[in-house]
């Protein structure tokens, strides 16, 4: 039994801690049971996480039904959607470790017996899996939800970014204002995170995978039943997890974060995944690093073709067989005696999984193919690995080579994209993105949707340190590491140098030689930081590498 409240709530030592419940109403009922933290980022910012309250409420039933009493406070929640394009993005990857900083404090400072994490989106999950992880304590992860796709766009159930999309397109003329107007109103509708395969679904899918939610929770709709009905379950089987001294640890091992690396290889999740994985095995102490990602995806098949890879999103793929679908498929590749929540193991809980639409969920006999949705690459270029996903590339642009066009940041590169100054050929060169120059590792998921809104997704390509969204198709590359703030090459690139990404055989080359290469690195000098007070000025000094994770390391 995992019980670390009792010590501090026994009559009559504890009758001080006990009062203070006491004044907020907690009878000696509730302080004789389990006292289990919900970690609750609800906000009317975030779509994600709009409905976490109605969450909670069923969250709370089943603790209660169960023996528990629960703890509730509230964490940050930052919206990637809205801080897109701007300074914004510079606070988002930043957020994520302020979550687990925060949730670790809560739990630690109280005592906490266990802990359910409500959250939907980007970093909001990552953090509180972090926190999971380096606490130690029984944890679940009970998310939102995914929205419902809007009204059609482009052939397909349109989302939030065919917006952004559009934009080139009406900037173009290919549509009207009244066109763009009528997608604005019906591309989002209804809360949930954002309804394509982006980082925050890919995350609820891998926190599925994990094994720190329920099986088959992760991609339940917003606004189902099911999801409530699932909230409460996970009430009930914190309590037993508390009982049966089931904890954080037991659950996130080697075993299952390479399980979790199979999951996003299979349905080609978003780049982000692997900055995130990084992250939680660091706060596990698992040993982890960026080759086994590559390792990994190159033996497990593309099962699952999700937007933005296909038309379907990722409530077709709940009912098309969702997680347990996959994984069952996958098993061969899996360590079967992976332990989840619910105290099963993975190869019990995909049992009875089937896939319900074989038109989107294949085989590994019949493949969507061969290899993984992620890739890394090196060359000269990115001498300490970069990341690109070739689920969301077209296999005839996998190989390309175009004349470098600069860009010091990703506001410059997207109003040179807007006034047509990129052309057919180019490879969009955006530096000084990274964890440590941007800050915050900004993604630029703006400038590929722009390029794709004016025709030029399949003409030209985008090599950054920074990162992409995991909607993002076309072309690109990013967490270039080391990055452009520490000296890497990409800060040395000049307009009209060639460069080549070759995804089948993991290059990225700056056809330059070496000696002007270092020639050039001798005569530059490091940026001025862009924020110099506040926590953006904290993290750009603490934050490691993308090829480690952009962690913050907190261990002596």
């Amino acid at each position: 039994m995992f019980w670390r409240s009792k010590d501090i709530l026994q009559f009559p030592e504890g009758a001080l801690v006990r009062s203070l419940y006491k004044s907020m109403g907690y009878s000696d009922y509730d302080l004789s049971r389990p006292m289990i933290g919900i970690a609750n980022s609800w906000n009317r910012v975030v779509p994600g996480h709009y409905n976490l309250n109605l969450i909670s409420d069923y969250v709370k039933q089943g603790i209660f039904q169960a023996g528990g009493t629960p703890v509730e406070f509230g964490t940050i929640a930052a919206c990637d959607g809205i801080s897109q394009g701007h300074d914004g993005m510079h606070y988002i990857l930043p957020t994520r470790d302020l979550i687990a900083n925060d949730i670790e404090m809560m739990i630690g400072a109280h005592r906490l017996d266990g802990v359910v994490l409500l959250g939907s989106c980007d970093k909001i999950v990552p953090g509180m899996l972090m926190a999971a992880a380096r606490m130690d304590v029984p944890a679940i992860l009970v998310a939102g939800g995914p929205m419902e796709g809007g009204c059609e766009f482009d052939g397909r159930a349109g989302d939030i970014t065919a917006l952004t999309e559009a934009l080139g397109m009406l900037k173009t003329g290919k549509i009207t204002e009244e066109e763009y107007r009528h997608l604005e109103n019906c591309t989002g509708p209804g809360c949930g995170s954002c309804s394509f395969l982006g980082t925050a679904n890919t995350m609820c899918c891998l926190a599925e995978a994990l094994g720190l939610s329920l099986p088959g929770s992760a991609t339940i709709p917003a606004t189902r039943a099911d999801r409530l009905r699932a909230a409460q379950e996970s009430g009930r089987q914190i309590v037993r997890m508390i009982l049966e001294g089931i904890t954080a640890r037991q659950i996130i091992n080697q075993k299952s974060i390479e399980n979790t690396i199979h999951l996003n290889a299979a349905v080609g999740g978003s780049t982000n995944a692997i900055l995130h994985l990084l992250a939680i095995a660091y706060e596990a102490d698992v040993e982890l690093n960026v080759d086994k990602f590559e390792e990994l995806s190159r033996r497990t098949p593309l099962i699952a073709k999700i937007n933005p890879a296909a038309a379907e999103n990722v409530p077709d793929f709940h009912f098309a067989g969702g997680v347990p679908a996959v994984m069952k498929e996958i098993l061969p590749l899996l360590h079967k005696d992976a332990l989840s929540v619910n105290g099963k193991t993975v190869a019990e809980n995909v049992a009875d999984a089937k896939i319900m639409n074989p038109e989107m969920i294949k085989t590994m006999a019949q493949p969507w193919a061969t290899e993984g949705g992620l890739a890394v690459l090196r060359g000269n270029l990115a001498p300490n690995t970069c990341v690109t996903k070739p689920a969301a590339i077209r296999p005839e642009i996998q190989i390309f080579t175009g004349k470098a066009h600069c860009f010091d940041s990703e506001e410059v590169a997207n109003q040179a994209i807007l006034d047509r100054k990129v052309v057919e050929g180019e490879v969009v060169v955006i530096r000084y993105e990274g964890p440590k120059g941007g800050p915050g590792m900004r993604e630029m998921y703006k400038s590929m949707k722009l390029l794709s809104g004016e025709g030029l997704a399949l003409k030209t390509a985008v090599v950054t340190d920074g990162r992409f969204s995991g909607t993002n198709n076309g072309c690109f590359v990013g967490h270039i590491s080391p990055e452009a703030a520490e000296g890497g090459p990409l800060a040395i690139v000049r307009d009209g140098d060639p460069i080549t990404i070759d995804i089948p055989a993991r290059k990225l080359h700056l056809h330059v030689s070496d000696e002007e290469i270092e020639a050039r690195l001798a005569n530059w000098r490091r940026p001025e930081p862009k924020f110099k007070k506040g926590y953006l000025a904290l993290y750009s000094r603490l934050a490691e590498s993308a090829d480690k994770g952009a962690i913050i390391r907190n261990k002596f």
